[in-house]
């Protein structure tokens, strides 16, 4: 079966996300370009960006391929991952490779269904390539129906029927790949080399690697909380 020659570019390798929210020391876009360059001399094969003006430093700096997102709150809908076609075309205009959205079964803003969604952004961006963020197995399944390009497990642990998902849900890669006819993308909560390994030898297209990575304060407090206290010693 032929293979988009950006799929084929990933296939087999680890993809950082690199991304910092307003109240975050790293925020910025100058601040993200570097840790995106800092990923692909690492030899990350592609990176994921939040707002249109990181992905904008980002692909003037050469970064290729870029995942495009924009997180933004609707007061309707729990959905903030590329929510409407307004953050679509945020996306496209700072000249991301790939148009990444929330997937999941969750109503959207203005109740707009996730069929519509799809419809109209590949109406109006035709040659981009989609990657939908799932949570379930059902969702994934919905979303290669509607020819998603490829499937990402990023949801699962963060919306209501997940919650319970506490680490990688092992179970949920396997399920897609096996049934489904898409490339699958595992991310969410993958947090060791080792699991990343295991990911693409589960059968994962590529992988997604975020906080682990590109979050200090994560990566600190995550060895803190090992330290032993000998503070009374």
């Amino acid at each position: 079966m032929h293979m988009h020659p950006l799929l084929k570019k990933v296939k087999g390798g680890l993809i950082v996300s690199c991304q910092a929210l307003e109240n975050e020391p790293l925020f910025g876009s100058e601040t993200m370009k570097k840790m995106a360059k800092a990923a692909m001399m690492g030899g990350a094969v592609g990176i994921r960006a939040n707002t249109g003006a990181d992905i904008n430093e980002m692909k003037k700096a050469g970064i290729s391929p870029v995942i495009g997102l924009v997180k933004r709150d609707y007061k309707d809908s729990e959905i903030y991952i590329t929510p409407t076609l307004r953050e679509v075309d945020e996306v496209v205009e700072a000249g991301a490779d790939v148009i990444a959205f929330d997937a999941t079964g969750r109503v959207r803003p203005d109740g707009q269904s996730l069929s519509q969604f799809v419809e109209q952004i590949k109406r109006n961006y035709p040659g981009h390539l989609l990657m939908g963020d799932i949570s379930t197995l059902e969702e994934g399944i919905f979303a290669a129906h509607l020819g998603i390009d490829m499937i990402s497990t990023t949801l699962c642990g963060y919306t209501p029927q997940t919650s319970h998902y506490e680490s990688f849900n092992k179970e949920l890669l396997v399920g897609l790949i096996h049934k489904t006819d898409v490339p699958v993308i595992a991310e969410g909560r993958v947090d060791t080399p080792e699991l990343c390994a295991e990911c693409i030898r589960l059968g994962a297209l590529a992988v997604v690697v975020g906080s682990a990575i590109t979050r200090p304060q994560l990566i600190t407090k995550r060895f803190v909380n090992e330290m032993p206290d000998i503070k009374d010693v």
